[in-house]
């Protein structure tokens, strides 16, 4: 989900890799591309917050340092795939002209359990 600077949702996605068939279809670039149309100024979304459920992957870190995403808070710590603070914390990096603030782990229990129920349905 993308919020505005004053916390109204500004877009909703869920991760629709298999069901488009394009495996950039992660809930956040879907809710980024969708946010940059509300916006309707382009693709900056500066004072944005970016809530998902589990720590997003490099591409999608880099999605978000590119888009000017003022804040990401995600839930589970993902330490397979993780680039904003686990297996590598691309946002961060200081060579970059835009590093979002983070906040990880936030309802870390509840967000894992959501990941675990989804995945133990498809299995």
């Amino acid at each position: 989900m993308v919020f505005d600077a004053d916390g109204v949702e500004v877009s909703r996605a869920v991760n629709s890799r298999e069901a488009m068939s394009d495996p950039t279809a992660h809930a956040e670039i879907i809710a980024l591309r969708a946010a940059a149309r509300v916006y309707g100024d382009g693709w900056r979304l500066e004072g944005a917050t970016l809530a998902v459920t589990l720590e997003p992957c490099t591409m999608c870190a880099g999605a978000l340092v590119l888009a000017r995403i003022s804040r990401v808070v995600f839930g589970a710590w993902e330490p397979k795939t993780g680039a904003v603070g686990s297996l590598w914390d691309v946002v961060r990096d200081r060579r970059l002209t835009h590093r979002p603030q983070v906040r990880g782990g936030v309802l870390e229990d509840e967000c894992a359990g959501i990941l675990e129920d989804f995945f133990r349905e498809r299995r």
